[in-house]
């Protein structure tokens, strides 16, 4: 299903959980559940991932994850504050050891001036190390963002389960 950097990727992520004896969750908006599906795509993902969450819509970001209506007001939905939201609330509604979370313009529209089509927004949170957030620019179509931004995040994932 996935191209095979994808699943080596996620395969490297599953073995570092496991060996570190964590647990894993995603938040994703404009991926759509890739982060999850890649993961547990691999036989054996159950043991390191709990859950993953889709909320595309600024609604299910409120109520499944926390995020506050100021911040999304403030920032947008596709922002670094809005995925650290994302991310924290993940770890306190799953309870796990390290989440990653994505919100971002995958296109065709829906760009601005200052949020072109393919940013991309990310947070890394973890009940071992601060959160962290960061801003991408991904170029092409909206399934290059897509694929992309899920291989960014399967390396978030991988680079802090390092630590």
């Amino acid at each position: 299903m996935f191209p095979v950097p994808t699943l080596h990727l996620a395969e490297t992520v599953l073995t570092k959980a496991k060996a570190k004896g964590w647990t894993l969750a995603t938040a994703e908006s404009c991926t759509g559940g890739l982060v999850a599906a890649a993961l547990t795509d691999i036989a054996g993902s159950s043991s390191a991932v709990d859950c993953g969450y889709v909320t595309y819509s600024n609604a299910a970001k409120v109520r499944m994850l926390g995020v506050t209506e100021g911040t999304l007001n403030t920032y947008g939905a596709v922002s670094e504050q809005t995925a650290g939201e994302m991310a924290a609330g993940t770890i306190k509604t799953a309870s796990v050891d390290l989440a990653v979370s994505i919100s971002g313009i995958a296109g065709p529209g829906g760009g601005t001036p200052d949020k072109p089509v393919g940013t991309v927004c990310f947070g890394l949170a973890s009940k071992h190390m601060p959160l962290q957030t960061y801003r991408i620019h991904f170029e092409g179509n909206r399934t290059a963002v897509r694929l992309a931004a899920l291989n960014y995040a399967l390396e978030l994932l991988s680079s802090a389960l390092d630590t």
